[in-house]
């Protein structure tokens, strides 16, 4: 699982004309599925997310997580993340893993960083056309990778 962290002042999440979800100061994450993806690679993201600190203390020095300032979180999916783009100029997606697989991680991810935080996180729709909109808050922008757990 790839995923991509902004810390943000808000974000929200319009699909067909309507917002289906906003967020104030917190966190947006775009998650992609790779087919080798599992729960483990769910639950160990769920945890770096929720604990990463990326939020000031009272010295202005990024210590604190999510958890600990009661942040919101928004989780949005996005093959995207999984582009190859080796060869040509045409991005491949063939290591995305397909929605029978992707849904139902992408809900297990989902399940355990609310579990974590102890309270709902906001989402997008899987595989629906959204306009994203945020204010990123730094900027601070993260990319992590369960596939490589630095």
């Amino acid at each position: 699982m790839r995923a991509v962290i902004q810390r943000v002042r808000s974000s929200s999440v319009t699909i067909g004309g309507e917002v289906r979800s906003a967020t104030g100061r917190g966190l947006l994450v775009f998650v992609g599925i790779e087919d080798a993806d599992t729960a483990d690679d769910a639950s160990w993201l769920a945890a770096k997310v929720v604990n990463m600190r990326l939020f000031d203390d009272s010295d202005g020095v990024m210590n604190l997580s999510a958890l600990e300032t009661g942040s919101e979180i928004m989780i949005v999916s996005q093959f995207t993340l999984h582009a190859l783009t080796k060869k040509g100029n045409r991005p491949s997606y063939i290591r995305a893993a397909r929605p029978e697989k992707a849904i139902p991680l992408y809900e297990e991810f989902i399940a355990r960083t609310e579990a974590l935080l102890g309270h709902g996180v906001s989402t997008g729709i899987f595989g629906a056309m959204m306009d994203i909109a945020l204010v990123n808050d730094g900027p601070v922008t993260i990319i992590t990778d369960s596939r490589n757990r630095e």
